[in-house]
């Protein structure tokens, strides 16, 4: 059997009986962290929805206003209600996920989202398939802005294919933000294989290194890391079953901008300098953990973070001096790899091999 199929028959459990009640804590973390205008959004979500809905992150990234979301694994739709407001009119969320029993629950409150919003038609759109092969849902190649994805890529059996989906279907500059359960360690079999343990997003939750070896070989040559957390499981016997893995909650953002990420922090001589503009960030613009710009404060870059806030929709609250017509080697400012999952452990920031 498919094992998409047994984890749709468990959410479709989840969403009908045990009051939408996981066995463990590690899908409740959703929401953790919001900034306040986005708390106030969350409010006005039917309690419905929110009983229903799983995650262990907030995977909403900022400046969003006429962009074209793609939310991977929807659910009953918090996310997915989200962005729509924040997206506005103009833009567009469409929402996807395998288990039709949550998505009933999205689409049952749809038109009362449309009138709350005060929008003219809905921009919201929910589809019914696998994250696998989002072809088949009618998401054509280089035509989503944002692809967001809360605790629900660990419950791939092919995880190779969504990230390979995640590339086509992005533009170029387009941002994939996710949030999900990572391990400080392979699964063993025994645990892989356990239906619960699957289904509570924690037998397929992927070995940090070996997520970055295989975002490497499907293109997403520098991954930024927002946040890490431990993730707590609130399970005694589920605990004994999994024995000594660690897992952590990270939330990840990585960009498609072929031809300009390198696989290491380059030095080009370039200069950043955040203009403002960015709501809930006037003061400070968080790019990841370690990047962080003060405004009106001219900052070295290398030359991944300076395509990252160039040629992405951060552009215009940026300006970058240099282009990459002189390089200097390999930035100056690099320490070594600072892992999230460890960062977790010990709660110091962590981020990607870039430090500039």
């Amino acid at each position: 059997m498919d094992t998409r199929d047994g984890i749709k028959a468990y959410y479709s459990k989840m969403s009908l009986e045990n009051g939408g009640q996981m066995a463990t804590q590690v899908c409740s973390l959703a929401g953790m962290g919001l900034p306040r205008s986005i708390k106030k959004i969350r409010s006005g979500i039917p309690q419905e929805i929110i009983e229903r809905y799983y995650g262990c992150g907030s995977p909403i990234p900022a400046v969003l206003e006429g962009q074209t979301v793609l939310d991977l694994g929807c659910g009953t739709g918090v996310d997915v209600y989200t962005l729509s407001k924040l997206v506005g009119e103009r833009g567009h969320v469409i929402g996807v996920d395998m288990n039709e029993d949550q998505l009933a629950i999205a689409r049952k409150y749809q038109d009362k989202m449309t009138r709350k919003y005060k929008y003219a038609k809905p921009n919201t759109d929910f589809k019914q398939g696998y994250i696998e092969d989002l072809k088949a849902c009618g998401i054509e190649d280089n035509s989503v802005d944002i692809v967001v994805s809360n605790c629900v890529l660990n419950l791939s059996p092919n995880k190779e294919a969504v990230f390979k989906e995640i590339w086509r279907i992005l533009k170029p500059g387009g941002e994939l933000y996710f949030a999900d359960i990572f391990a400080d360690r392979r699964i063993p079999e025994a645990v892989s294989q356990d239906p619960v343990l699957c289904g509570e997003c924690l037998g397929g939750a992927m070995y940090l290194e070996d997520f970055r070896r295989l975002m490497m070989q499907t293109g997403w040559l520098d991954l930024r890391f927002m946040t890490s957390r431990p993730a707590p499981i609130g399970n005694g016997r589920i605990e004994q079953l999994v024995g000594n893995i660690g897992f952590y909650s990270v939330t990840v953002r990585a960009f498609k901008l072929p031809g300009l990420i390198e696989d290491a922090c380059e030095d080009y001589g370039q200069i950043a300098i955040y203009r403002g503009g960015v709501a809930d960030q006037s003061q400070l613009f968080e790019l990841d953990q370690d990047h962080r710009f003060e405004l009106n404060r001219p900052q070295q870059v290398c030359g991944n973070t300076a395509a990252m806030l160039e040629k992405t929709r951060f552009a215009e609250y940026f300006e970058v001096i240099g282009d990459r017509s002189q390089h200097f080697g390999r930035f100056s400012e690099v320490r070594h790899e600072v892992d999230p999952v460890a960062a977790a452990r010990t709660c110091r920031p962590a981020g990607s091999t870039c430090q500039c």
